[in-house]
């Protein structure tokens, strides 16, 4: 496991609270939650559904804006009881890498350039960031299907590819969600050992929304949450005894 204990969070939340809705029809998916992820450190989010696990995913990825509390990403405070931060599309593109249950690769773009949008997006030229791209496929083991549509992708190929779209601004923090669900034993475990080089070797804050079991052993931390709060933050060890 990484040895992330002397690191700065990257990723540091305090008393963040969303609901959905007013009077009878409100919903609190999120309640009073304080957490912190440190580089090259992965963190499990478990619980049922409905549980606020993905509420809270897009809540740090700065898709769903909280109606309460303060958050930190890589050194930046972006929420104080409001957004600091003007551009939340750059932040995005910037700091945050997501990946995916399905693999949302866009049909008429091949492999690459599935890729090499994103870096088409923050500025890039076109030959550097396919080039960019390709060291990524390859990096990722999947450089042979460069020039495949998605179409003509396995799962576990595509996923491949989501993850090197994810990874293609050399993200610090890295959002997962449901990552191996679509995908079989041997191709989730391949899946999660990828997220866990790449957290250690790009010092990057990698969360995982998750329902599989067999994942648990590559999990640095486990944070569990039931109706939208936080129940338990666990070893994966502890965790597995529990389940």
């Amino acid at each position: 496991m990484s040895d992330s204990s002397s690191s700065a969070p990257l990723v540091e939340m305090r008393g963040i609270f969303k609901h959905f809705g007013e009077g009878p029809t409100r919903v609190d998916a999120l309640t009073d939650i304080t957490m912190k992820v440190n580089a090259g450190e992965v963190v499990g989010l478990l619980g049922p559904s409905g549980s606020g696990k993905s509420t809270l995913l897009h809540v740090i990825g700065a898709i769903v804006e909280p109606n309460q509390g303060w958050m930190r990403l890589d050194g930046d405070v972006v929420y104080d009881n409001r957004w600091l931060t003007s551009d939340l599309r750059r932040l995005r593109l910037d700091k945050i890498g997501f990946i995916f249950q399905y693999h949302n690769l866009l049909p008429f773009l091949d492999a690459v350039d599935n890729v090499a949008i994103v870096l088409d997006l923050a500025g890039w030229r076109r030959k550097d960031a396919r080039e960019k791209a390709s060291e990524l496929l390859e990096y990722l083991q999947v450089g042979h299907r460069r020039d495949a549509m998605p179409a003509q992708l396995s799962g576990g190929e595509a996923q491949r590819v989501a993850i090197a779209r994810a990874l293609a601004n050399k993200p610090r923090i890295i959002l997962a969600d449901e990552p191996t669900a679509s995908l079989d034993s041997e191709r989730g475990t391949i899946v999660m050992d990828l997220l866990r080089k790449l957290a250690v070797e790009q010092r990057a804050a990698t969360i995982v929304v998750t329902h599989d079991d067999k994942i648990l052993g590559r999990l640095d931390k486990i944070v569990r949450l039931r109706d939208g709060r936080m129940e338990t933050s666990e070893a994966p060890a502890a965790a597995a005894m529990t389940r």
